[in-house]
């Protein structure tokens, strides 16, 4: 599962310096970046699907499919360590309608550093209840974490090469900041995800990455 974590946080940390407009009101390109994590979840790991029998992979044994949804965050980067929490929703669907029944899933909460970096992880469960005779539950999610403020921000000339504005006509208006190697590495390095997703066996990755 490793490797699907990473994946998803290199592309969260793709988009870690975002655009408020492709331009600002004197006409300069405008770039803003947040210390905040971003809130994703990791490829593979949105959905999982249990079977009956167990060690059976045919569609016809498929006995309950949940799925993560709705996924916000919000964050406090007014105070040290700064605070995000992610709420989600677990949308979950059984084969066949039957007596009242609870079904509980276990998911993770990751925060990752510059796309490699594992800096904490936290496992939750959440239980997921059908109605009597009902095909269909859902259930609220949520998972907090802290991260280091200072840890989250740019070195101020960093911050200064991404947010110079750059007007039509100039020699660097074309130019990407984020292709100089050095501000590229210290973006990553100050950059943090919380992902969020289903605490997968390999049996249940497997499936999911190869179906």
């Amino acid at each position: 599962m490793r490797s699907m974590i990473l994946l998803a946080a290199a592309a969260a940390l793709l988009g870690g310096c975002a655009r408020n407009g492709d331009f600002d009101e004197t006409g300069g390109i405008r770039l803003t970046r947040s210390a905040c994590p971003a809130v994703a979840i990791p490829a593979f790991t949105g959905d999982v699907t249990s079977f009956d029998p167990p060690q059976s992979r045919e569609a016809r044994a498929i006995d309950v499919v949940a799925t993560i949804t709705n996924l916000r965050n919000t964050c406090n980067s007014a105070t040290d360590p700064m605070t995000v929490t992610a709420t989600f929703e677990v949308q979950a669907r059984r084969a066949a309608a039957g007596p009242a029944r609870e079904v509980v899933l276990p998911y993770f909460a990751t925060v990752m550093r510059g796309g490699t970096q594992i800096v904490s992880k936290q496992v939750g469960r959440i239980a997921v209840r059908f109605a009597d005779g009902q095909l269909r539950a859902s259930a609220p999610g949520q998972a907090s974490a802290t991260v280091s403020l200072a840890a989250a921000t740019l070195p101020a000339d960093v911050q200064a090469t991404l947010s110079r504005k750059r007007k039509a006509g100039d020699e660097d208006a074309a130019v990407d900041p984020m292709t100089d190697p050095a501000v590229r590495a210290a973006v990553q390095k100050a950059s943090f995800e919380l992902l969020v997703g289903f605490q997968l066996t390999q049996d249940q990755l497997a499936y999911n990455a190869t179906r």
